[in-house]
């Protein structure tokens, strides 16, 4: 049996005090001060994973203490690069042989490229099967609110890093159009060369034109805020930190968001540790990790900044061969009702008239 571990880290200084309340009472720039001399740890046992071959599996949450801010501004890359080695050699301590990194861990730097070449283990983003599902979850999304994507625009923001391309271009064939919304013109406009009925922007403004929108992009902080969306669309947030603003929860009705990468794990699974999901359910980057270690495969899967398309499909088969199926819709820590999603649907219908 193939033992698997998967790093979580705290979204931001506030987050830490869900593991440390004392950590409420001091500025931002304490804690993480904090944060940059603590080691890494192991938070939790994760049991009770059965495929439904029967294969089975174990695993554990290291915690990485380092937040997004930390990776991406204030520490040096060599600093960031050295203590997500530390979780993996963390792991491989504890009997791991491979290592999902999870969150800001999984996009800082090359994508996890230097740290599989560095860590003891075995080494996968997740990313493949975090496509999958966002593709599935977003198509799933469209047909209940009455989307028919043959004639409908899709929104890709974060269209050029390694879920945003792979997503615009496996999702995109079955879109009319496509808007593609990144950092750099340059970069963005080469990938709209590459998929027919594509336009390249960099103005976040132009996701209104869009009745579904994929939005996955690497910021500490939202990018889509209320008035950037069409009533009765649908946005895939697949980005953690979140992209879209909790205002559009408590605004917009007339829109459905849901979280990309939900998933229900098989078997009687317990992770020991509270990441605000439901019993049994999980991210789709840490049903990667277990999947390889179902298929006994110890070897570095997705890692780097690019997701391949064969990547993604060999995740779709390998989730229908050991049982892991999309969970339903959740959307800022809560299931979605069916009554919201009539809602969404009625709002739509309205505006075709």
């Amino acid at each position: 049996m193939t033992r698997f571990a998967f790093i979580i880290h705290p979204l931001s200084a506030r987050d830490v005090a869900r593991k440390y309340p004392v950590a409420r009472f001091f500025p931002d720039a304490v804690v993480e001060s904090f944060l940059r001399i603590k080691k890494p740890m192991v938070l939790s046992e994760i049991t009770g994973i059965r495929s439904i071959t029967g294969a089975t599996t174990t695993g554990m949450f290291v915690g990485c203490p380092m937040t997004p801010k930390q990776m991406t501004e204030t520490m040096p890359l060599e600093a960031v690069y050295a203590k997500i080695v530390a979780c993996a050699e963390l792991a491989a301590q504890n009997g791991a042989q491979i290592i999902g990194l999870g969150a800001f861990t999984s996009v800082v730097g090359d994508g996890g490229v230097t740290i599989a070449k560095n860590a003891p283990i075995a080494v996968t983003t997740g990313n493949s099967y975090t496509v999958a599902t966002a593709i599935e979850g977003t198509l799933e999304a469209c047909c209940r609110i009455g989307i028919e994507p043959a004639s409908a625009t899709l929104a890709v923001v974060g269209a050029t890093g390694s879920i945003g391309k792979t997503c615009a271009t496996m999702l995109g064939r079955q879109f009319s159009r496509t808007v593609l919304v990144g950092r750099d013109l340059g970069r963005t406009s080469e990938l709209a060369k590459s998929l027919p009925g594509s336009k390249a922007s960099t103005d976040v403004n132009d996701v209104r034109e869009a009745d579904a929108i994929v939005t996955v992009t690497s910021s500490d902080s939202a990018v889509i805020e209320p008035e950037h969306l069409k009533p009765g669309s649908v946005v895939c947030d697949v980005a953690r930190p979140r992209d879209v603003s909790v205002r559009v929860a408590k605004t917009r009705p007339d829109v459905l968001v849901i979280e990309g990468g939900v998933v229900r794990v098989p078997g009687d699974v317990n992770f020991h540790f509270d990441f605000g999901f439901p019993p049994k359910m999980a991210y789709a980057c840490m049903s990667e990790t277990m999947m390889l270690a179902l298929e006994d495969r110890a070897d570095s899967y997705t890692v780097g900044k690019d997701v391949e398309v064969r990547q993604v499909e060999e995740m779709l088969r390998l989730a229908a061969k050991h049982g892991f199926t999309l969970a339903g819709f959740r959307s800022f820590e809560k299931a979605v009702s069916e009554e919201a999603i009539e809602l969404v649907r009625s709002c739509r219908k309205g505006g075709s008239r």
